[in-house]
Protein backbone atom coordinates (compact mmCIF):
# COMPACT_ATOMS: atom_id res chain seq x y z
CA UNK A 1 0.00 0.00 0.00
CA UNK A 2 1.24 3.50 -0.82
CA UNK A 3 1.95 5.73 2.15
CA UNK A 4 -1.23 7.55 3.14
CA UNK A 5 -0.92 11.34 3.05
CA UNK A 6 -3.34 14.03 4.12
CA UNK A 7 -2.80 15.63 0.69
CA UNK A 8 -0.87 14.04 -2.20
CA UNK A 9 0.31 16.93 -4.35
CA UNK A 10 3.19 14.97 -5.83
CA UNK A 11 0.87 12.32 -7.22
CA UNK A 12 -1.44 14.95 -8.71
CA UNK A 13 1.52 16.72 -10.32
CA UNK A 14 2.27 13.66 -12.48
CA UNK A 15 -0.81 14.41 -14.57
CA UNK A 16 0.11 18.01 -15.35
CA UNK A 17 3.90 18.18 -15.10
CA UNK A 18 4.61 18.40 -18.83
CA UNK A 19 2.27 21.37 -19.28
CA UNK A 20 3.49 23.07 -16.10
CA UNK A 21 7.16 22.58 -16.94
CA UNK A 22 6.65 23.97 -20.45
CA UNK A 23 4.84 27.01 -19.07
CA UNK A 24 7.55 27.60 -16.47
CA UNK A 25 10.19 27.52 -19.20
CA UNK A 26 8.20 30.00 -21.28
CA UNK A 27 7.80 32.37 -18.32
CA UNK A 28 11.52 32.19 -17.55
CA UNK A 29 12.41 33.02 -21.12
CA UNK A 30 9.91 35.88 -21.29
CA UNK A 31 10.74 37.05 -17.72
CA UNK A 32 7.04 37.91 -17.39
CA UNK A 33 6.86 37.14 -13.68
CA UNK A 34 4.18 39.62 -12.53
CA UNK A 35 0.89 40.30 -14.38
CA UNK A 36 2.17 38.41 -17.39
CA UNK A 37 0.19 36.63 -20.11
CA UNK A 38 -0.33 33.50 -17.98
CA UNK A 39 -2.04 35.54 -15.26
CA UNK A 40 -4.44 37.20 -17.71
CA UNK A 41 -5.15 33.90 -19.47
CA UNK A 42 -5.94 32.16 -16.19
CA UNK A 43 -8.25 34.98 -15.10
CA UNK A 44 -10.22 34.65 -18.33
CA UNK A 45 -10.39 30.85 -18.03
CA UNK A 46 -11.67 31.11 -14.46
CA UNK A 47 -14.28 33.72 -15.45
CA UNK A 48 -15.59 31.32 -18.06
CA UNK A 49 -15.58 28.35 -15.69
CA UNK A 50 -17.41 30.21 -12.92
CA UNK A 51 -19.79 32.06 -15.22
CA UNK A 52 -18.82 35.36 -13.63
CA UNK A 53 -17.96 38.65 -15.33
CA UNK A 54 -14.82 39.51 -13.38
CA UNK A 55 -12.03 37.50 -11.74
CA UNK A 56 -9.24 39.53 -10.15
CA UNK A 57 -6.33 37.45 -8.90
CA UNK A 58 -4.27 38.36 -5.84
CA UNK A 59 -1.53 37.05 -3.60
CA UNK A 60 -3.54 34.77 -1.27
CA UNK A 61 -7.01 33.99 0.00
CA UNK A 62 -6.75 36.17 3.09
CA UNK A 63 -5.90 39.15 0.92
CA UNK A 64 -8.85 38.26 -1.30
CA UNK A 65 -11.25 38.63 1.63
CA UNK A 66 -9.64 41.85 2.83
CA UNK A 67 -9.62 43.41 -0.64
CA UNK A 68 -13.26 42.45 -1.18
CA UNK A 69 -14.21 44.30 2.01
CA UNK A 70 -12.06 47.29 1.06
CA UNK A 71 -13.69 47.38 -2.36
CA UNK A 72 -17.16 47.55 -0.81
CA UNK A 73 -16.13 50.59 1.20
CA UNK A 74 -16.81 49.12 4.64
CA UNK A 75 -15.81 51.55 7.38
CA UNK A 76 -14.39 51.11 10.91
CA UNK A 77 -17.17 50.17 13.30
CA UNK A 78 -19.36 48.54 10.64
CA UNK A 79 -20.55 45.13 11.80
CA UNK A 80 -19.85 42.03 9.71
CA UNK A 81 -21.62 38.77 10.58
CA UNK A 82 -19.81 35.49 9.99
CA UNK A 83 -19.56 31.95 11.34
CA UNK A 84 -17.87 31.08 14.61
CA UNK A 85 -16.77 27.68 13.30
CA UNK A 86 -14.19 28.40 10.61
CA UNK A 87 -10.53 29.28 10.07
CA UNK A 88 -9.37 32.54 11.62
CA UNK A 89 -8.61 34.28 8.29
CA UNK A 90 -12.30 35.07 7.86
CA UNK A 91 -12.51 37.10 11.06
CA UNK A 92 -8.88 38.24 10.90
CA UNK A 93 -9.46 40.55 7.94
CA UNK A 94 -12.57 42.01 9.58
CA UNK A 95 -10.50 42.95 12.61
CA UNK A 96 -7.58 44.24 10.51
CA UNK A 97 -9.90 46.72 8.79
CA UNK A 98 -11.23 47.83 12.20
CA UNK A 99 -14.65 46.50 11.37
CA UNK A 100 -16.61 44.75 14.10
CA UNK A 101 -16.83 40.96 13.74
CA UNK A 102 -20.10 39.43 14.87
CA UNK A 103 -19.76 35.67 15.28
CA UNK A 104 -22.79 33.40 15.14
CA UNK A 105 -23.39 29.67 15.49
CA UNK A 106 -23.59 27.18 12.65
CA UNK A 107 -26.05 24.65 11.29
CA UNK A 108 -25.69 21.25 13.05
CA UNK A 109 -25.86 19.30 9.76
CA UNK A 110 -23.74 21.31 7.32
CA UNK A 111 -21.55 23.22 9.82
CA UNK A 112 -22.16 26.32 7.70
CA UNK A 113 -23.50 29.59 9.06
CA UNK A 114 -27.05 29.29 10.48
CA UNK A 115 -29.40 31.79 8.75
CA UNK A 116 -31.64 32.00 11.81
CA UNK A 117 -28.66 33.13 13.87
CA UNK A 118 -27.81 35.74 11.23
CA UNK A 119 -31.26 37.27 11.58
CA UNK A 120 -30.94 37.51 15.36
CA UNK A 121 -27.52 39.17 15.10
CA UNK A 122 -28.50 42.04 12.78
CA UNK A 123 -28.33 45.55 14.25
CA UNK A 124 -28.45 49.05 12.75
CA UNK A 125 -24.64 48.82 12.41
CA UNK A 126 -24.65 45.62 10.35
CA UNK A 127 -23.28 46.11 6.85
CA UNK A 128 -22.30 42.67 5.57
CA UNK A 129 -22.61 38.90 5.91
CA UNK A 130 -19.73 36.53 5.20
CA UNK A 131 -20.98 32.98 4.63
CA UNK A 132 -18.13 30.45 4.63
CA UNK A 133 -18.62 27.44 2.36
CA UNK A 134 -16.96 25.18 4.89
CA UNK A 135 -15.16 21.93 4.02
CA UNK A 136 -16.37 22.22 0.40
CA UNK A 137 -20.12 22.51 1.00
CA UNK A 138 -22.06 25.57 -0.11
CA UNK A 139 -23.91 27.45 2.62
CA UNK A 140 -27.67 28.06 2.45
CA UNK A 141 -27.37 30.91 -0.02
CA UNK A 142 -31.12 31.19 -0.67
CA UNK A 143 -31.60 32.14 2.96
CA UNK A 144 -28.48 34.31 3.17
CA UNK A 145 -29.36 36.32 0.06
CA UNK A 146 -32.96 36.76 1.23
CA UNK A 147 -31.80 38.17 4.57
CA UNK A 148 -29.28 40.42 2.85
CA UNK A 149 -31.91 41.80 0.48
CA UNK A 150 -34.37 42.45 3.31
CA UNK A 151 -31.79 44.39 5.33
CA UNK A 152 -29.76 45.96 2.49
CA UNK A 153 -26.56 44.12 3.41
CA UNK A 154 -23.55 43.09 1.35
CA UNK A 155 -22.76 39.40 0.94
CA UNK A 156 -19.10 38.39 0.72
CA UNK A 157 -18.69 34.67 0.01
CA UNK A 158 -15.68 33.01 1.58
CA UNK A 159 -15.14 30.33 -1.05
CA UNK A 160 -11.65 29.23 -0.03
CA UNK A 161 -12.78 25.62 0.45
CA UNK A 162 -15.51 25.10 -2.14
CA UNK A 163 -14.35 26.16 -5.59
CA UNK A 164 -16.16 24.13 -8.22
CA UNK A 165 -19.17 23.35 -6.05
CA UNK A 166 -22.63 24.09 -7.44
CA UNK A 167 -25.61 25.64 -5.71
CA UNK A 168 -29.18 25.05 -6.87
CA UNK A 169 -31.54 27.84 -5.86
CA UNK A 170 -35.17 27.34 -4.93
CA UNK A 171 -36.01 29.02 -8.23
CA UNK A 172 -34.25 26.27 -10.15
CA UNK A 173 -31.12 28.20 -11.12
CA UNK A 174 -27.60 26.83 -10.68
CA UNK A 175 -24.61 28.93 -9.67
CA UNK A 176 -21.00 28.17 -8.88
CA UNK A 177 -19.98 28.75 -5.28
CA UNK A 178 -18.60 32.24 -4.80
CA UNK A 179 -20.65 33.89 -7.54
CA UNK A 180 -23.97 34.60 -5.83
CA UNK A 181 -23.10 37.38 -3.41
CA UNK A 182 -21.85 40.86 -4.15
CA UNK A 183 -18.34 39.46 -4.21
CA UNK A 184 -16.60 36.13 -3.63
CA UNK A 185 -13.09 35.33 -2.47
CA UNK A 186 -11.03 32.17 -2.76
CA UNK A 187 -7.62 30.77 -1.88
CA UNK A 188 -5.28 28.81 -4.12
CA UNK A 189 -3.19 27.46 -1.23
CA UNK A 190 -1.57 24.20 -2.41
CA UNK A 191 -3.93 21.89 -0.50
CA UNK A 192 -7.10 23.49 -1.90
CA UNK A 193 -9.24 21.73 -4.51
CA UNK A 194 -7.71 24.16 -7.03
CA UNK A 195 -4.30 24.87 -5.56
CA UNK A 196 -1.09 26.38 -6.88
CA UNK A 197 2.47 25.64 -5.73
CA UNK A 198 2.75 28.61 -3.40
CA UNK A 199 0.30 31.25 -2.28
CA UNK A 200 -2.46 32.66 -4.44
CA UNK A 201 -6.01 33.94 -4.33
CA UNK A 202 -8.78 35.55 -6.34
CA UNK A 203 -11.85 37.76 -6.05
CA UNK A 204 -15.00 37.28 -8.17
CA UNK A 205 -17.82 39.70 -8.91
CA UNK A 206 -20.43 40.56 -11.53
CA UNK A 207 -20.37 44.23 -10.49
CA UNK A 208 -18.37 46.27 -13.04
CA UNK A 209 -17.77 49.22 -10.73
CA UNK A 210 -16.66 47.00 -7.85
CA UNK A 211 -14.33 45.07 -10.15
CA UNK A 212 -12.73 48.32 -11.29
CA UNK A 213 -12.17 49.41 -7.70
CA UNK A 214 -10.68 46.04 -6.74
CA UNK A 215 -8.30 46.06 -9.72
CA UNK A 216 -6.87 49.28 -8.37
CA UNK A 217 -6.69 48.07 -4.78
CA UNK A 218 -4.63 44.97 -5.59
CA UNK A 219 -2.01 47.13 -7.33
CA UNK A 220 -1.23 49.89 -4.81
CA UNK A 221 -4.38 51.78 -5.79
CA UNK A 222 -3.04 52.41 -9.31
CA UNK A 223 -4.86 52.30 -12.63
CA UNK A 224 -2.09 54.30 -14.27
CA UNK A 225 1.51 53.89 -13.15
CA UNK A 226 2.37 56.24 -10.24
CA UNK A 227 -1.18 57.60 -10.11
CA UNK A 228 -2.71 56.32 -6.85
CA UNK A 229 -6.47 56.84 -7.05
CA UNK A 230 -7.56 54.64 -4.13
CA UNK A 231 -5.88 53.27 -1.02
CA UNK A 232 -4.47 49.95 -2.11
CA UNK A 233 -2.23 47.05 -1.22
CA UNK A 234 0.43 45.01 -2.98
CA UNK A 235 -1.30 41.72 -3.70
CA UNK A 236 -0.73 40.06 -7.05
CA UNK A 237 -0.68 36.47 -8.31
CA UNK A 238 2.65 35.72 -9.95
CA UNK A 239 2.89 34.14 -13.38
CA UNK A 240 4.38 30.85 -12.20
CA UNK A 241 1.43 30.22 -9.89
CA UNK A 242 -0.99 31.25 -12.65
CA UNK A 243 0.59 28.68 -14.95
CA UNK A 244 0.00 25.92 -12.41
CA UNK A 245 -3.62 27.00 -11.93
CA UNK A 246 -4.20 27.27 -15.68
CA UNK A 247 -3.04 23.67 -16.08
CA UNK A 248 -5.21 22.44 -13.22
CA UNK A 249 -8.43 24.34 -13.96
CA UNK A 250 -9.58 22.11 -16.88
CA UNK A 251 -9.19 19.14 -14.51
CA UNK A 252 -10.97 20.72 -11.54
CA UNK A 253 -14.28 18.91 -12.10
CA UNK A 254 -12.37 15.62 -12.47
CA UNK A 255 -10.47 16.35 -9.26
CA UNK A 256 -13.69 17.13 -7.43
CA UNK A 257 -15.35 13.97 -8.71
CA UNK A 258 -12.39 11.96 -7.38
CA UNK A 259 -12.85 13.60 -3.98
CA UNK A 260 -16.56 12.82 -4.01
CA UNK A 261 -15.90 9.20 -4.95
CA UNK A 262 -13.50 8.85 -2.02
CA UNK A 263 -16.03 10.54 0.27
CA UNK A 264 -18.78 8.12 -0.78
CA UNK A 265 -16.50 5.17 -0.02
CA UNK A 266 -15.69 6.57 3.41
CA UNK A 267 -19.36 7.14 4.12
CA UNK A 268 -20.39 3.66 3.01
CA UNK A 269 -17.76 2.10 5.27
CA UNK A 270 -18.97 4.06 8.29
CA UNK A 271 -22.68 3.57 7.56
CA UNK A 272 -24.78 2.93 10.67
CA UNK A 273 -21.83 3.13 13.08
CA UNK A 274 -23.31 4.50 16.29
CA UNK A 275 -20.29 6.62 17.26
CA UNK A 276 -19.62 8.13 13.83
CA UNK A 277 -21.56 10.93 12.14
CA UNK A 278 -20.59 11.20 8.47
CA UNK A 279 -20.80 14.46 6.47
CA UNK A 280 -24.25 15.66 5.47
CA UNK A 281 -24.86 16.03 1.76
CA UNK A 282 -27.79 16.92 -0.47
CA UNK A 283 -28.95 15.07 -3.59
CA UNK A 284 -26.18 13.92 -5.90
CA UNK A 285 -23.72 15.94 -3.86
CA UNK A 286 -22.63 18.54 -6.42
CA UNK A 287 -23.09 21.17 -3.68
CA UNK A 288 -20.21 19.54 -1.78
CA UNK A 289 -16.72 19.09 -3.22
CA UNK A 290 -15.10 17.70 -0.07
CA UNK A 291 -12.17 19.94 0.54
CA UNK A 292 -12.22 18.05 3.81
CA UNK A 293 -13.95 14.82 4.78
CA UNK A 294 -14.94 15.60 8.35
CA UNK A 295 -16.48 13.12 10.78
CA UNK A 296 -18.01 13.68 14.18
CA UNK A 297 -16.88 11.11 16.73
CA UNK A 298 -19.40 10.79 19.56
CA UNK A 299 -19.21 9.71 23.22
CA UNK A 300 -16.09 11.74 23.92
CA UNK A 301 -13.91 9.42 21.80
CA UNK A 302 -12.47 11.94 19.30
CA UNK A 303 -9.23 12.65 21.13
CA UNK A 304 -8.62 8.98 21.88
CA UNK A 305 -9.11 8.18 18.19
CA UNK A 306 -6.75 10.97 17.19
CA UNK A 307 -4.09 9.60 19.52
CA UNK A 308 -4.58 6.09 18.10
CA UNK A 309 -4.21 7.32 14.50
CA UNK A 310 -1.12 9.30 15.44
CA UNK A 311 0.45 6.24 17.05
CA UNK A 312 -0.17 4.29 13.85
CA UNK A 313 1.38 7.04 11.73
CA UNK A 314 -1.89 7.82 9.97
CA UNK A 315 -2.61 11.46 9.08
CA UNK A 316 -5.69 13.36 10.20
CA UNK A 317 -6.69 16.94 10.95
CA UNK A 318 -8.84 18.61 13.57
CA UNK A 319 -10.50 21.58 11.88
CA UNK A 320 -11.07 23.41 14.16
CA UNK A 321 -10.14 22.74 17.81
CA UNK A 322 -11.04 26.17 19.26
CA UNK A 323 -14.04 28.34 18.34
CA UNK A 324 -13.24 31.83 17.12
CA UNK A 325 -15.19 33.37 20.00
CA UNK A 326 -12.77 31.66 22.42
CA UNK A 327 -9.61 32.73 20.61
CA UNK A 328 -7.62 35.29 22.58
CA UNK A 329 -7.41 37.66 19.61
CA UNK A 330 -11.18 37.70 19.03
CA UNK A 331 -12.66 37.17 22.49
CA UNK A 332 -15.35 39.72 23.31
CA UNK A 333 -17.64 40.24 26.27
CA UNK A 334 -20.54 40.44 23.82
CA UNK A 335 -20.42 36.68 23.34
CA UNK A 336 -22.44 34.32 25.49
CA UNK A 337 -21.49 30.64 25.55
CA UNK A 338 -25.16 29.70 25.37
CA UNK A 339 -25.28 31.24 21.88
CA UNK A 340 -22.79 28.69 20.45
CA UNK A 341 -24.05 25.20 21.37
CA UNK A 342 -23.34 23.66 17.94
CA UNK A 343 -19.85 25.10 17.53
CA UNK A 344 -18.89 24.20 21.10
CA UNK A 345 -19.94 20.60 20.43
CA UNK A 346 -18.24 20.38 17.03
CA UNK A 347 -14.83 21.43 18.32
CA UNK A 348 -14.95 18.45 20.69
CA UNK A 349 -16.06 15.93 18.06
CA UNK A 350 -14.73 16.73 14.57
CA UNK A 351 -11.86 14.94 12.89
CA UNK A 352 -10.91 15.13 9.21
CA UNK A 353 -9.53 12.19 7.28
CA UNK A 354 -7.11 12.27 4.32
CA UNK A 355 -8.87 13.71 1.27
CA UNK A 356 -7.29 14.25 -2.12
CA UNK A 357 -7.50 13.14 -5.72
CA UNK A 358 -5.02 10.28 -5.41
CA UNK A 359 -6.69 8.23 -2.65
CA UNK A 360 -7.20 4.59 -3.64
CA UNK A 361 -9.48 1.86 -2.35
CA UNK A 362 -6.73 0.07 -0.44
CA UNK A 363 -5.87 3.22 1.50
CA UNK A 364 -9.52 3.99 2.24
CA UNK A 365 -10.17 0.43 3.37
CA UNK A 366 -7.18 0.55 5.70
CA UNK A 367 -8.16 3.91 7.20
CA UNK A 368 -11.80 3.03 7.72
CA UNK A 369 -10.96 -0.40 9.07
CA UNK A 370 -8.51 1.07 11.56
CA UNK A 371 -11.10 3.55 12.82
CA UNK A 372 -13.93 1.02 13.05
CA UNK A 373 -11.74 -1.52 14.87
CA UNK A 374 -10.73 1.10 17.42
CA UNK A 375 -14.29 2.26 18.08
CA UNK A 376 -15.76 -1.25 18.48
Amino acid sequence: MKKIQMVDLKGQFEGIKNEVNASFQEIMEETSFINGPHVHAFQKDLEEYLGVKHVITCANGTDALQIAMMGLGLKPGDEVITADFTFAATVEVIALLQLTPVLVDVDPETYNIDPDKIRKAITPKTRAIVPVHLFGQVANMDAVMKIAKEHDLYVIEDNAQAIGANYHTREGKTFKAGTMGDVGATSFFPSKNLGCYGDGGAIFTNNDELAHTIRGIVNHGMYERYHHDVVGVNSRLDSLQAAVLKAKLPKLDIYNEARKAAAFKYTEAFRDHEQIVTPYREGDCDTHVFHQYTLRILDGMRDALAKHLQEKGLPFGIYYPIPLHKQKAYADERYNEADFPVTNRLVQEVISLPMHTELDDEQIDYLTGTIIDFLK
